[in-house]
C-alpha cells in the first residue's frame, strides 16, 4: 500500500507510492512517453484500463465500450489507494499514514491527435462538467480532504501518454501548497476584509498590461509574480471559493476562456509541453469569503535548477507584461 509521510520540518506530505515501485537501477535511463502504436485511451480499447466510473456518450451505447465523448477511469498505477482506512501512526518523531486516496483518469476525447485547447467549446465543457461531477462524488468519501484536478500536457511535463488527458487525485490532507495560498489569503482578508483574488481580478481588469483573455465569466491573465514565463492564470470574475460549486451556466464560460487561453499559449509557443493546475477550497468547507478558486497552467519552457530549489526563489526571465502583449498579438480565429 502506498504511504504518507510527513516533513517534520516545514510540515510538508510526501507519497511513498510503493503501487509505482522503482528499484535504484530503474532511473539510469529515461523512459520515453508511449508514442504511436497501441494506446490504452484510443476506442475499442476500453478493456485494456480499468472500468469507467463515468462517461458521456451520444448514442446510448454502453459502457466500457466505443461511443464515447468523455470517459473517466480509475488511473491503473494510482499514486494513493482508495481501499483502506487511514491508519495514522506516529514512528518516532515522524509521522505517516496509509496512502489513501482517489487516482481517477479523465480521457478528453477520443481523437489521439488532438489536445484539449482543439476541442471545440461544447467539448471542453463537457470536460469541465466531468470534472465537476466527479469532485461532487468524491466529497461524499468523509476521509478526503482535498481534491487536486491537473494535467501534464507532453512529456517533458511528466506525461507518460501521448493520448490528452488530465488526473484527479484526492487526498486525505490539504497540500501545503493549498495551504500557503489559504493562509495568505485569510491574512489579506482579516486585514482588508476583502478577497485577495477578487482583488486582483480587479486590479488585471482595470491595468489591462497583463490581460491575455476575458469575458462575461471569466478572466486570464499573466500573472504578476510569475515563476517562469508565460505562467498564467484563469479566475471566475465572481467570488467562488470552490470549482464545484458554481453556477451551471459558467462551465460553458469557463470553456470560452480556456480554449482562448490555450490556443494562445499553443499558437505563440510553438505547442510546448505545459502542466495545468486547479485548486479549489477544501472538500467539505463552507463557502470561503477570502479563497477565490483558480487555474494555473505553466508551460516548461525553463528548468528550475539549484538556486530555486535551495532558496524557493524564481529566475522568471520574460516580464509577464511581455508575455501578455506578445500572447495578445495571436490571432486565434485563423
Amino acid at each position: 500500500m502506498p504511504e504518507l509521510r510527513k516533513d517534520p520540518v516545514i510540515g510538508r506530505w510526501v507519497i511513498i507510492s510503493t503501487e509505482r515501485g522503482k528499484k535504484p537501477s530503474d532511473f539510469s535511463e529515461p523512459q520515453p512517453a508511449q508514442r504511436r502504436g497501441f494506446c490504452p485511451f484510443c476506442p475499442g480499447n476500453e478493456d485494456k484500463t480499468p472500468p469507467e466510473v463515468l462517461a458521456f456518450r451520444d448514442d446510448g451505447s454502453a459502457p466500457n465500450t466505443p461511443g464515447w465523448r468523455v470517459r473517466v477511469v480509475p488511473n491503473k498505477f494510482p499514486a494513493l489507494q482508495i481501499e483502506g482506512s487511514l491508519g495514522r501512526k506516529g514512528e518516532g518523531l515522524y509521522d505517516k499514514m496509509n496512502g489513501i486516496g482517489a487516482h481517477e483518469v479523465f480521457i478528453e476525447t477520443t481523437d489521439h491527435e488532438l489536445e484539449l485547447g482543439d476541442l471545440d467549446v461544447d467539448h471542453i465543457e463537457s470536460v469541465l462538467w466531468a470534472f465537476r461531477e466527479r469532485m461532487l462524488d468524491l466529497k461524499r468519501d468523509r476521509r478526503f480532504r482535498y481534491i487536486l484536478v491537473f494535467k501534464n500536457q507532453g512529456e517533458a511535463a511528466g506525461a507518460s501518454l501521448e493520448h490528452s488527458h488530465t488526473q484527479l487525485i484526492a487526498t486525505p490532507i490539504i497540500p501545503k501548497r493549498v495551504q500557503e495560498e489559504l493562509e495568505g489569503s485569510l491574512k489579506y482578508y482579516s486585514l482588508k476584509e476583502r478577497c485577495v483574488f477578487c482583488d486582483i481580478v480587479d486590479q488585471e481588469l482595470s491595468q489591462g498590461s497583463r490581460l491575455v483573455c476575458e469575458n462575461a465569466g471569466f478572466v486570464s491573465f499573466e500573472f504578476f509574480a510569475s515563476r517562469f514565463p508565460f505562467e498564467t492564470w484563469v479566475l471566475p470574475r465572481e467570488h467562488h471559493s470552490a470549482y464545484e460549486e458554481m453556477p451551471p451556466g459558467s462551465y460553458r464560460e469557463l470553456a470560452m476562456c480556456l480554449k482562448d487561453t490555450l490556443v494562445r499559449l499553443k499558437r505563440a509557443l510553438n505547442a510546448p509541453p505545459y502542466n495545468l493546475i486547479f485548486h479549489t477550497a477544501p472538500l467539505n468547507e463552507p463557502r470561503l469569503e477570502h479563497f477565490h478558486w483558480h487555474i494555473e497552467i505553466l508551460p516548461k519552457l525553463t528548468k528550475v535548477a539549484g538556486f530555486e530549489w535551495g532558496s524557493g526563489f524564481y529566475i522568471n526571465p520574460t516580464p509577464p507584461e511581455e508575455a501578455a502583449a506578445y500572447l495578445k498579438q495571436i490571432e486565434i480565429h485563423a
